[in-house]
């Protein structure tokens, strides 16, 4: 049973901009012991299926560095299917709350890279990858390079999960492991959802359940939203 935190309450959140200076946007983002740093960058080019379209794109990519667990995770391994599925998922969030028009024909790459793993680094991942996002925006605009800041949308996640009967809010690794049901949930600001993710890992999950989670998640990114607010503030 969970003794550190109510059953809806995130971990600790902090969230560092600028945490690198050689990119226009950077963020370390620590959710309890769980640390990721978002960087961003741009190419003035396109998929060559968007050439001469007049539209940009949005990809990421997604990493577990050697030290970010207890067993050293190997560089090979960054190719594997896991890291492919989650930074699909980045990419998809972060690509739903863009205006490809107003990038003209320019591709912003997200990297997101787990410095330690603690649980909820993908969900973790995208609430950092968003105000990095945003930065890198900001700095074109501020440059003369864009019109207008072509994000639409405030991005947010968090997991969610049900361990020992109970639905928890931003599972830490070992309650994860443990979990009966895996969920992670990805929120717009006004309540619209991106994605869920959910996976009865042990055992089937009923609609209450999946409502409370809901419920837990709304909470928690709204929480989260209000960090990232906070942190972009003068």
């Amino acid at each position: 049973m969970r003794t550190d935190r109510a059953t809806d309450a995130l971990r600790p959140v902090k969230i560092t901009r600028g945490f690198t200076e050689m990119t226009p946007g950077s963020v370390l983002i620590e959710m309890g012991r769980t640390r990721v740093l978002c960087t961003v960058s741009f190419e003035h080019d396109v998929p060559r299926w968007l050439r001469d379209k007049g539209v940009g794109w949005v990809t990421a990519e997604y990493s577990m560095l050697p030290g970010s667990s207890p067993s050293r995770v190997s560089r090979s391994s960054i190719s594997g299917g896991r890291t492919k599925e989650i930074q699909r998922l980045i990419g998809r969030s972060l690509r739903g709350v863009v205006d490809f028009k107003a990038m003209g024909e320019l591709t912003a790459r997200i990297d997101c890279d787990v410095l330690q793993a603690d649980g909820g680094t993908r969900t973790a991942s995208i609430t950092g990858a968003w105000i990095a996002l945003a930065d890198g925006f900001d700095s074109l605009v501020a440059a003369g390079k864009l019109g207008t800041n072509p994000l639409t949308s405030q991005l947010a996640a968090v997991s969610v999960g049900v361990v020992d009967g109970e639905v928890l809010l931003d599972l830490e690794y070992t309650e994860d492991v443990s979990a009966e049901v895996d969920c992670n949930v990805v929120m717009v600001d006004d309540g619209a959802l991106v994605e869920i993710q959910g996976t009865a890992e042990t055992r089937p999950f009923t609609r209450d359940q999946l409502d409370v989670m809901i419920d837990y998640a709304t909470k928690g990114i709204d929480e989260l939203m209000a960090a990232q607010r906070s942190s972009r503030e003068p």
